[in-house]
């Protein structure tokens, strides 16, 4: 399975990207509105709402918008949001997914940036276009087709990554529940490494299994999961991007757990 490069991180802590920012060495980019982003945004980046990106996310398309933003295949790109790196996550993947192995999320959300008393301002940069290949990395994606196969199969581990009641009312059959909110500590959107193995442990989510993570439509609280994975030490992810409203459209099968006891109900 393929790795991040800069040393497998899947964050970027905040000290190292003033620095690189710094030393010209990265691409930031920005995933809130374009309203947001004008006002202010971390020095040097660049724009990309995530809704601008979902409105056509082919690859082929995916990939000029990358160009445009002065991405090609040795970029060093960094990508927050102010959404507890969830929208970030998916435009993350969606660079991974395309073949580009530098993409690291920012460790932090864009107010705590702010906060911090950190460098930001209105001007946006000039982008000289690049040319990136494509080289799409099918292994780290999950159709509905692929899940409804793989989801009974033993070594295949499934999960929800919904509010907690979401899934109480009705999940794909098998799928095990790991909120949103459990992965991240009041400052940064991931949990540490040991911290983050120890929860998924104790949802018995370990090992060499494969793990794919669904979310409720568009794969951004999934793919927070799916970095959650990795920075655990768990390579072997796949994101269902379409998520469950693919799943309920298509009218594939469901299941309500019923009886929840508190446990069930509560974030942890």
């Amino acid at each position: 399975m393929r790795c991040l490069t800069n040393s497998g991180n899947i964050t970027t802590d905040v000290d190292s990207l003033r620095s690189e920012i710094r030393d010209k060495s990265v691409r930031v980019i920005d995933v809130r509105r374009e309203s947001d982003y004008k006002q202010d945004h971390i020095s040097s980046a660049v724009n990309l709402p995530l809704a601008h990106l979902l409105s056509d996310d082919s690859p082929e398309r995916v990939l000029k918008i990358f160009n445009s933003l002065g991405i090609d295949d040795e970029t060093r790109v960094v990508v927050y949001d102010d959404t507890f790196g969830a929208l970030a996550s998916r435009v993350a993947w969606t660079l991974e997914y395309l073949g580009h192995s530098d993409v690291t999320l920012l460790e932090t959300t864009y107010s705590n940036w702010k906060s911090l008393g950190l460098e930001n301002d209105s001007q946006s940069p000039e982008i000289q276009s690049k040319e990136h290949s494509m080289n799409l990395q099918s292994d780290i994606l999950a159709t509905s087709d692929y899940l409804e196969s793989a989801k009974d199969r033993d070594d295949v581990i499934l999960i929800d990554n919904r509010e907690r009641l979401n899934f109480l009312e009705q999940h794909i059959p098998g799928a095990i529940s790991l909120p949103y909110r459990t992965l991240a500590t009041t400052d940064k959107i991931l949990r540490s490494k040991e911290d983050m193995r120890r929860l998924l442990e104790n949802r018995g989510i370990s090992g060499n299994s494969e793990i794919i993570t669904y979310c409720g439509s568009v794969g951004t609280l999934s793919g927070l999961a799916y970095y959650a994975l990795k920075s655990a030490d768990l390579p072997n992810a796949k994101l269902y991007v379409r998520s469950f409203k693919e799943w309920k459209n298509l009218e594939k099968p469901t299941e309500k757990q019923e009886d929840a006891s508190y446990w069930d109900l509560s974030a942890e």
